[in-house]
């Protein structure tokens, strides 16, 4: 198993009702889509959240969060939520929300011909 399929439901059911989110295969995982950005994911059984630079900075001083270095070098904005963090639902409610509210703020994606 590439990624924790528990978890990903998990995701699922907490997601905001009436978003459309989209899901795509990706880095070995799975990549949670809104609008055509990624706004969270699974990588084994770690939660990939896209926070912004503040935000993730801010997130790094919390237990069981790591900057996200899928490539070897951090990625700005984005850091890994290992499980302890992940434990209980409202604890993964909160994230994936923050990852949603990130995303919603950005500007829309031009489609390029």
């Amino acid at each position: 198993m590439a990624y924790d399929e528990d978890l990903a439901d998990r995701v699922r059911a907490v997601l905001p009702a009436g978003e459309p989110v989209t899901e795509r295969q990706m880095f070995g995982g799975l990549a949670f889509m809104l609008g055509g950005r990624m706004f969270c994911g699974i990588v084994k059984d770690a939660l990939m959240a896209r926070l912004g630079p503040e935000a993730a900075g801010r997130a790094l001083d919390q237990p069981h969060v790591r900057p996200m270095d899928f490539t070897g070098r951090p990625m700005k904005g984005y850091v890994y939520i290992d499980p302890p963090a992940l434990f209980d639902d409202k604890d993964l409610h909160a994230w994936v929300l923050l990852c949603v509210e990130f995303v919603a703020m950005l500007p829309r994606k031009t489609k390029v011909k």
